[in-house]
Order: C-alpha cells, then sequence, then structure tokens
C-alpha cells in the first residue's frame, strides 16, 4: 500500500525534497541552491531549466536518502515561490527567456504608464493587489514587449505562461498539463478574485493573449500524473499546488477567520484568513486567495516584504560582517542598548504597506557608538518592524486584534528576532517544530486529497511560544523611531 506523500517547496534560493509519512510527520528532506542571476541594474532572474533539473534530482536525492522504496509514494504535492514568472514555448518546452523572480522591479514602468493612464483602481477592485512589479502581470507584459517574437508566437498559441508551479506541472506531465491553482493565479494581477476566473480585460491590459495562461484548478485538484521524467516506474498523481506563502498558511492549520502567520524568508508574507468573502483594505495590506480546498475559496490579507531574510544574507555576502546567520544573534544580544540606529532595507524599494519602488535603504540615526553589533542588530530588529507594519494594518483592516502570530521558517530560530517580534506585536509568537511549513501544507493538502491523511494531520506539529516582556512605554518608542526611519527614506 502507498504510504507516502512527497513535497516539492521551490523558493527563491533553492528547491527542497520532503518525505512525509502516513502520519503526516517529515521524515527526510533533500535541497539543492539555484543560481541567483542578478545583473548591474538590480534585475533578478533564475534559469527555470535549471530549477526543473534540481526538482526531479531533490526527489531521487530524498527517497535515497529516506530508504524507502520508490513504488511506496502515493501522491505529490508543490509548493512554489510565487510571484517568479516564466514563458515558454508550448511546442518544445524551452523557456524564451530565464525566469523573472519576484523581487525584479524591472516592469515599474509599465506599471507606471498604467498608473498614469487612471488603470490603477480598476486593478486594484478586481485582483485585490495594487499596480506593481512586484506582480507577474508586469513581469510577462515586459517579456512580451522586450523578447523578440514573442507577442507574435503568443497570438499564434504558441506560448505558455506562468508561475513556477505551472513551469513545473507542465514538465513533470511531459507537457501534458498546462495548469495554476487558485492561490498562484490569484497573485498574478491578471485573475479576478471576485468572478474567480482570468480578467480578459486586464489581459488586454498587460499585453497578454488568454491562450498563453494556465487553467485554474482547486488547490486540492487533479494536476495530472507524473513520473519524474521517467525516474518512477508508476506514475503518482500531483494532487496539490500552492503558492509558498499560502502552503505554510495551511500548513499552519490556519484555517479560521482572524488566524495569521507570518512566514520568515529569502523575503517574507504575512497572511490572516479573512474566511469565503473579501475585505478590501485602504491600508496598504492586499486581499488575495487562500486557496479553494474542499471545493470552498477561501480569501486572505496579504502583506509582503522583500527583504527580512535577505538583509542577513546581505550582511553576510556584501558587508562581510558575518560568517553564518547563526551569529546575528549573539552580536544583537551584545549591542549597546543605548544606540537607537535603525536599518530600512528598501534596497528594491518597499514593499507592503507602503508600496514605494522608488524608496532606497539606508542606515538612519547613526552615533558614535554604532558599530558592527549594533548594525547587525538593526539589521535583525527590521525584520520584526517590518512585520509589525503589516500585521498593524491588517489588525485594522479586518477590524479584529490578533490573538498570537504563528510563524515559520529559519530566521524563527533566532531567539533574540522572535523575543523581539513578540515584544513589538505585544501578543505571543508561536512556532512549529518544522520550520517546512510551506512543503507542509502541500503534503497535507495532497494527502488529504488523496485519502491518506484525515484533519488529524494538523496536530502533528508541536509549537514553542515567545510571550511579550517589554514595557508599553518602550515598545511605543522604538516603534516611533522605525516609523520616522521609515519616513526618511521615503523622502
Amino acid at each position: 500500500m502507498s504510504k507516502y506523500i512527497l513535497s516539492i517547496d521551490q523558493s527563491t534560493q533553492g528547491t527542497k525534497a520532503l518525505l512525509f509519512d502516513g502520519r503526516g510527520a517529515l521524515i527526510c528532506r533533500a535541497d539543492r541552491p539555484h543560481r541567483q542571476i542578478v545583473d548591474d541594474r538590480g534585475w533578478v532572474e533564475h534559469d527555470p531549466e535549471e530549477i526543473l533539473r534540481n526538482t526531479v534530482q531533490v526527489a531521487k536525492d530524498a527517497v535515497e536518502k529516506a530508504g524507502i522504496d520508490k513504488a511506496d509514494l502515493a501522491a505529490l504535492g508543490l509548493s512554489n515561490q510565487r510571484e517568479t514568472s516564466v514563458a515558454w514555448d508550448r511546442a518544445t518546452g524551452k523557456p524564451v527567456y530565464n525566469a523573472i523572480v519576484w523581487q525584479c522591479a524591472r516592469g515599474a514602468a509599465i506599471c507606471e504608464a498604467l498608473a498614469a493612464q487612471g488603470c490603477g483602481e480598476a486593478v486594484r477592485q478586481k485582483t485585490g493587489i495594487p499596480l506593481s512589479p512586484y506582480f507577474p502581470a508586469a513581469k510577462l507584459a515586459w517579456i512580451m514587449q522586450n523578447v523578440g517574437g514573442v507577442a507574435e508566437r503568443a497570438k499564434r498559441g504558441e506560448i505558455c505562461v506562468g508561475t513556477i508551479d505551472s513551469w513545473l506541472v507542465y514538465h513533470l506531465t511531459g507537457g501534458g498539463r498546462h495548469q495554476t491553482d487558485y492561490s498562484n493565479a490569484s497573485r498574478t494581477q491578471l485573475f479576478n478574485i471576485n468572478t474567480l476566473a482570468w480578467d480578459d480585460a486586464l489581459l488586454r491590459l498587460f499585453g497578454i493573449d488568454p491562450s498563453c495562461m494556465p487553467a485554474v484548478t482547486d488547490s486540492d485538484g487533479d494536476f495530472g500524473m507524473t513520473d519524474f521524467m521517467g525516474w518512477l516506474d508508476r506514475p503518482i498523481p500531483i494532487r496539490a499546488a500552492l503558492g509558498d506563502s499560502h502552503g505554510a498558511l495551511f500548513g499552519q492549520g490556519c484555517l479560521k477567520p482572524g488566524m495569521t502567520k507570518a512566514t520568515y524568508g529569502t523575503g517574507s508574507s504575512i497572511m490572516m484568513n479573512i474566511g469565503e468573502r473579501p475585505v478590501f483594505s485602504d491600508s496598504g495590506v492586499v486581499t488575495s486567495l487562500a486557496w479553494k480546498i474542499g471545493g470552498v475559496v477561501n480569501y486572505v490579507l496579504e502583506g509582503n516584504i522583500n527583504y527580512t531574510g535577505a538583509v542577513i544574507t546581505w550582511l553576510k555576502d556584501d558587508l562581510k560582517l558575518i560568517d553564518s546567520p547563526a551569529e546575528t544573534e549573539a552580536l544583537a544580544r551584545a549591542a549597546n542598548p543605548g544606540d537607537r540606529c535603525y536599518l530600512v532595507p528598501a534596497f528594491s524599494g518597499l514593499g507592503a504597506p507602503y508600496w514605494d519602488s522608488d524608496a532606497r535603504a539606508a542606515i538612519v540615526g547613526m552615533s558614535r557608538t554604532t558599530g558592527k553589533n549594533e548594525v547587525v542588530r538593526a539589521a535583525l530588529d527590521c525584520i520584526a518592524y517590518q512585520i509589525t507594519d503589516i500585521v498593524r494594518a491588517m489588525g485594522e483592516s479586518a477590524g479584529t486584534a490578533l490573538d498570537e502570530l504563528r510563524v515559520d521558517g529559519g530566521p524563527t530560530r533566532n531567539a533574540y528576532l522572535m523575543q523581539f517580534q513578540s515584544d513589538l506585536l505585544g501578543i505571543p509568537v508561536r512556532i512549529p517544530d518544522s520550520e517546512e511549513l510551506s512543503g507542509i501544507g502541500a503534503a497535507y493538502a495532497a494527502g488529504l486529497a488523496c485519502g491518506l491523511y484525515d484533519e488529524s494531520v494538523f496536530g502533528v506539529l508541536k509549537r514553542t511560544s515567545y510571550a511579550p516582556d517589554m514595557a508599553e512605554d518602550a515598545r511605543n518608542e522604538k516603534y516611533a523611531g522605525w516609523r520616522a526611519a521609515v519616513r526618511r527614506v521615503r523622502g
């Protein structure tokens, strides 16, 4: 009897394969990094063919490492970096250009031109998200406008476009399925979250032919069969696809309105489940779909941050202040408590709740006491400050106060950061005993869909908590300093 779920978590920095047993417990992980292709303009790309090769390889690696029989795999679930966008030849499956990564702002001029035409509010009302180069619509429009012959070929039905999930589904099914799920579709800025369909007017606005778009499937739906390009003797069904942040929300068990999670990765996504009806915010957070699972659509409020874990990478790779992210906790604790410097990491503008593409990074408030320890602490603190910005905006929009924040991702291992996050928010921060929540969510959805799991699977994770331990006046003073620093970089 088949008894394992394989989950692929395709993220910004690399690709992971996760194996789960019949109870839903994670038993093995294998991962491979891929190149970050960054030019002197700050444009960021990935090689989609490298990602596909790594996806197949990590599946093999995980099964071999776990020592299980590959014939015992029951189903596959996928989670993916969401807004990263790919266009490829429908017949050959070859990409027409590198994948344009979610961090890349090359579509800014396209968005500015549409905003000047007065299109911004109509786009937001249909999609729940503001005009921004962050989302795939502008990235795909850039490909149509700048990669020779692609727009003409698209009109002839020769081009497929999509996010990384649809690229992987297409190739894992041998070109048999061009599909995405509701969570990923809702982040493209081309999907109408009110009608739950691709929007013809938006496609025309961005110059994308409707024939290019993938079919939209329930997040726990049928995405075809895969033998992992000949590796498996018996193909298995792909039974879930979720954007990584949506997968984390599902894996965290945030299934009821008001439940909120924050994923700390290269960037961060904060999501609040708001139930079966959309709530549109004027506070800088966006409205998206959580998923369509069990035939029911749930909506979320969400805020995205470009640089959270990436700030630590900047400390290590560019400033050479640390050799490993693990060093940051001790350095932050050793910092001068009287130093008041703030790092605002607007390296490629500010995301939610500011949506300011022109803002640029700065260290604000340096004094003679500011040294290595203080800069490292400011880098950790800015992660918590940015997440606090979004949680406050969500509470205002939804008209509810949070009881707790569920968190996941590598930086949650940093006890200084987690305590500071709890102190700033004034609520408990709860951390599961696994950091692989995106892949866990995809695995749970696939396992539930194929009948291997039931609802008890959500009790597998165990959690630890940080409780707030900062006086209210100290919290308010620190947060006011952060807001003042943000105003400085926004001019």
